[in-house]
């Protein structure tokens, strides 16, 4: 039956549709489990899930910090001073008494230092597990760890300088220093 209908097809899109409703029956009868169309059957996301809340707070932790700032420096809007009121919750702190200038200071300090220690955390996790994927590179394939070490970083790459300005750099640099003319 797919015989006839592979011959009287005309494209290559349609060869596709008629081997895709051919392997789309096959499973079926099978009893294979398929993907659900629009959904992606494994975890695409790289990242921990760890990693990502620790991110969401400190996205949090950034926004707090500039709304307690703003307040600092006299924006007095309605969702500012909410914002303000729901950090100092739980305290008997009114917004209104002069030792708030204080407090709002302490409290932005502290947030930026949990900022800073979340951030660490992540810092030491991403150089832990490269440290571990090039220990694992090392013992099974040598070549291909000098080779990924030797590749210039991703970030900062771009066209180097031009080769007769290094070398006239360089030339002016040695020898003119060695005569005493100043670089």
């Amino acid at each position: 039956m797919l015989v006839t209908y592979l011959e009287a097809s005309r494209d290559l899109c349609e060869t596709d549709s008629i081997l895709f409703g051919a392997a789309l029956a096959v499973c079926r009868i099978i009893g294979a489990k398929l993907p659900v169309a629009g959904r992606a059957t494994q975890k695409i996301c790289a990242m921990p899930a760890w990693r990502k809340s620790i991110e969401d707070r400190i996205a949090k932790a950034r926004a707090l910090i500039g709304r307690l700032t703003s307040f600092r420096s006299g924006n007095n809007r309605p969702r500012v001073v909410r914002t303000v009121r729901m950090a100092f919750a739980g305290t008997n702190f009114s917004l209104s008494q002069p030792i708030i200038t204080q407090k709002l200071t302490e409290r932005i300090d502290d947030l930026k230092q949990k900022i800073a220690a979340w951030g660490k955390r992540i810092r030491r996790f991403s150089e832990r597990s490269r440290r571990f994927n090039q220990n694992r590179l090392f013992q099974s394939d040598q070549k291909r760890l000098y080779k990924s070490l030797e590749r210039p970083e991703v970030c900062g790459a771009g066209p180097g300088p031009d080769q007769a300005d290094t070398v006239a750099f360089c030339w002016f640099f040695f020898f003119g220093v060695a005569c005493g003319q100043s670089p």
